[in-house]
């Protein structure tokens, strides 16, 4: 999320093997684009959409298209706002590469040196840790560690950094690219620390306003009612509904930035132009060649449908805040971002000097569609049919998961009966990352909530044995196994969690939660 939808949503992108003969570039979107995205919204039930083209330092093309929100008339336009969640972690390393310019850190100083508080749970990887490290997503924790700390909860930005230490390690250090949110926080507290400024207040200062962003909230605290604001759509019971706005505020430097396609569109001409902004320079072209140099290398995976075949990538890698590929030939700078209802890509082909920014209020593959034919038609590509092509992976996915979900319900013993009667399964529970939750009986069957994230309150059903389903009362929530196992004397040990859906986003991170019964001596407050 943040990319929360990164990786449900991730695309192959192509590599060309005829790219010396290619066709002539186009300056502006065929005359059937407008037809096509509404084609494909309309495949997708996507409620709305804005997009932006540059092309050799101007904006040649910024549209919106469907609503700001689903039952009313008012239509996206080019200054719509929309949160561009992980887009933003791009602005984060710009931000950092100005101080690299200007001597007050540099990309291989350990963390401590500005953090000395910060801890991973691994001494020797707390101490190697650099500012490097916290961008390009190979610390060693999990996919999507520590997201349920800030996801729905009450806790600051401080009570997040300082938790993130408890989460376990999933690979060993430098080892294997794992997307995370996290750590970028602790990259904005870096960049606050060797600043003076706090990571907002640096961006705006720094950025937005050399550029003219004159539309961008830095968080949702600084929403007016009267905002020309795009509202979040999710599918719930089989169709499009207005959901709530995620606030991210607290994790603002991992995906916090709120803007238009208009705002974004300066943006891309700054970064393909290395930095400058008419007669001033934001950052250096070295820099620039940091952000945009590999740092991770990202696996390649099959083609989920057989179309993709002629267009897999020969190399993915992840850079500082950009993931890195090839097209045809050409190489691609781009970026997801996702949270609640949102979705957004920024794609940038630096060698024809065009970028592309599409923004949506729906958590649909548009993202995936619309860009690549926008690409097509400005580089003068061969077109694939994206629509056709994102639908079958869609259903493709979505037959997996009921594959996945019918195979467990068929080996499901239904005539199995908990251990315990349910009162014996009330209690507070804690995790020494996440903190602290309960279960407790109600009107005859038991409820699950975490006490930091009120969204969090699931009613559990029996599954089998000790094993309970938990059907979040949140619908957006997908639900989870809740499995408690017992001591040999028949006492509560530990309950674990774990998504019921392969689809469910990579940030319910259940799978790290290890929660232990607090009567029996388990703190529900670790120390710092």
């Amino acid at each position: 999320m943040l990319s929360r939808v990164a990786l449900a949503l991730s695309f192959t992108l192509a590599a060309g093997s005829a790219a010396a003969q290619q066709p002539a570039q186009r300056t502006l979107p065929s005359a059937d684009f407008d037809a096509y995205v509404a084609s494909a919204m309309k495949a997708f039930d996507a409620p709305g959409a804005a997009i932006a083209i540059v092309k050799d330092g101007k904006v040649v093309f910024a549209k919106g298209y469907g609503v700001r929100k689903l039952g009313s008339p008012a239509p996206i336009d080019a200054h719509t706002l929309f949160q561009i969640a992980s887009n933003t972690k791009a602005f984060t390393t710009a931000s950092l590469a100005m101080l690299v310019d200007e001597g007050k850190l540099k990309w291989d100083d350990p963390v401590t040196k500005y953090l000395p508080w910060f801890q991973l749970s691994d001494p020797y990887v707390t101490r190697e840790l650099t500012v490097r490290d916290l961008l390009t997503h190979r610390s060693g924790l999990g996919l999507g560690a520590g997201d349920l700390l800030w996801l729905h909860s009450n806790y600051s930005r401080d009570e997040i950094l300082h938790r993130i230490r408890y989460a376990r390690v999933a690979s060993s250090f430098r080892s294997r690219y794992a997307y995370d949110n996290v750590l970028y926080v602790a990259a904005g507290e870096v960049l606050a620390a060797a600043s003076g400024k706090p990571w907002d207040e640096f961006v705006r200062e720094r950025i937005l306003q050399p550029l003219g962003m004159t539309d961008v909230l830095t968080g949702v605290a600084g929403l007016s009612a009267s905002a020309n604001m795009a509202s979040p759509h999710s599918m719930i019971d089989g169709r499009q509904q207005v959901i709530s706005l995620d606030s991210v505020d607290v994790i603002a430097p991992a995906g916090g930035l709120i803007a238009s396609v208009d705002d974004i569109a300066k943006w891309m001409i700054a970064q393909l132009d290395s930095g400058r902004t008419g007669n001033t320079r934001l950052w250096s072209a070295a820099r620039t060649r940091d952000m945009w140099s590999g740092q991770t290398i990202l696996p390649i995976s099959p083609p989920s449908v057989p179309e993709l075949a002629p267009v897999t990538p020969n190399f993915s890698e992840y850079g500082l805040g950009w993931d890195l590929q090839d097209y045809r030939g050409h190489k691609i700078v781009t970026h997801t971002g996702g949270l609640g209802g949102m979705t957004s890509r920024t794609l940038l082909v630096p060698g024809a000097n065009l970028g592309i920014i599409m923004l949506t209020n729906s958590e649909t593959p548009l993202i995936n569609v619309i860009p690549f034919r926008a690409m097509d038609d400005m580089l003068g590509t061969p077109r694939l049919d994206w629509t056709a092509i994102r639908l079958e992976a869609s259903r493709k996915a979505r037959a997996r998961a009921a594959g996945v979900e019918a195979k467990a319900a068929s080996s499901r013993n239904r005539d199995s009966k908990p251990s315990l009667p349910l009162a014996g399964y009330a209690g507070n529970y804690n995790d020494m990352m996440y903190g602290d939750a309960s279960i407790v009986e109600e009107n005859g069957h038991l409820v699950l909530r975490f006490a930091h994230s009120p969204e969090f309150t699931a009613d559990l059903e029996h599954w089998q044995y000790d094993t309970f389903l938990a059907h979040w009362r949140t619908k957006t929530i997908p639900d989870a196994f809740v499995t408690v196992s017992l001591t040999a004397s028949g006492d509560i040990d530990t309950m674990k969690m774990a998504a019921v859906s392969p689809l469910a986003d990579f940030s319910y991170d259940y799978q790290d939660l290890l929660f232990r019964p607090v009567e029996k001596g388990y703190s529900a407050n670790p120390p710092r």
